[in-house]
């Protein structure tokens, strides 16, 4: 037990690096949007949410390499059970978040099908190497149609953004991004080792521990934004992040290797992650009927606590 203050250290660091570069990170994304003329909407489906979703591959393709299929599928469900149960329930409590309603008709309608179609793929309890190519093929083709769709729903709202120039806005950028993932990567190599000092298996370090870890870049920068008022970049990291993790996280290892796993993995975190998602969404579509004649849809603090309800759910089930 004297060697843990090891690992503590690097979760301490990694914590306080994963705050510090996340408001650069997200002032940079925000003023990239206007430099470039780029929606910010736009920024968070696809920079913002691939970057932050850059510590969930180098896992998966290190768990992949080492035939750890069940840990790489893992942390791309458990991330997306953490991006929608924890970073947005979490974000909801700081502030109420608007939901554009292309973002009910265009983006969501495309996660609901594609975490159906990885459902499919993964109920036979293999993810062969056609299923790996067809989901990271699936991805050029989806954010093209996201984008595509922005350039017919102007900006709705003009928040404050931060002034650089745009090389200033790029460094920041880059700075971010680049911090973020070594702090991700500091807090998860901590978090694992004090786990695997206390007894708790690879697979559940995969859905708890590497998920949540990987997951605390989107949790830093959503809560960020909210608070800055960038909620288009809060909401569409984690719509974009849920999406990469799908079509590329849990593809990429399946094409460097065919991966067999454990019949839990669909039964039990698949369905999780899917039902989630299926919350997420029915909450919207109803927060829409009732409100379209007054502001439209929203995530507010009685969804935010939902969620967080269920994500705890899913690890009393999982732990216990």
């Amino acid at each position: 037990m004297s060697q843990l203050w090891i690992p503590a250290l690097l979760v301490l660091v990694g914590f306080v690096g994963l705050i510090w570069s996340a408001d650069k990170f997200v002032a940079g994304s925000a003023a990239m949007a206007r430099t470039f003329g780029i929606s910010k909407l736009i920024i968070g489906l696809t920079i913002v949410a691939f970057g932050t979703s850059a510590p969930e591959v180098v896992v998966s393709l290190n768990a992949a390499l080492r035939g750890a299929g069940d840990l790489a599928i893992g942390n791309a469900l458990g991330s997306n059970l953490a991006n929608i149960g924890l970073v947005l329930g979490a974000t909801a409590l700081i502030a109420a978040l608007p939901v554009q309603n292309h973002l009910l008709k265009i983006e969501l309608p495309i996660l609901l099908l594609v975490t159906a179609l990885a459902g499919w793929f993964l109920s036979d309890a293999n993810l062969s190497t056609a299923e790996g190519w067809t989901l990271l093929v699936l991805l050029p083709c989806v954010m093209g149609l996201i984008i595509w769709s922005k350039r017919h729903h102007p900006e709705e709202v003009e928040d404050d953004i931060p002034v650089m120039s745009r090389l200033a806005s790029i460094a920041w950028f880059l700075i971010g991004l680049t911090i973020l993932i070594i702090s991700s990567d500091l807090l998860v190599r901590g978090a694992s080792q004090l786990a695997l000092a206390f007894g708790v298996s690879p697979l559940v370090i995969g859905l708890t521990v590497v998920a949540v870890g990987t997951s605390l870049p989107e949790l830093a920068a959503s809560v960020v934004s909210a608070l800055k008022g960038h909620y288009d970049i809060a909401i569409g990291n984690v719509i974009g992040s849920n999406l990469f993790n799908l079509l590329a996280v849990m593809a990429i290892p399946g094409i460097v290797a065919p991966l067999d796993m454990e019949p839990a993995v669909f039964n039990r975190d698949f369905m999780a992650m899917g039902g989630l998602t299926l919350v997420l969404a029915l909450a919207l579509y109803i927060s829409y009927l009732t409100r379209r004649n007054s502001g439209g849809a929203s995530l507010g603090k009685p969804l935010g606590v939902l969620l967080l309800v269920l994500y705890a759910g899913y690890y009393a089930l999982l732990l216990g």
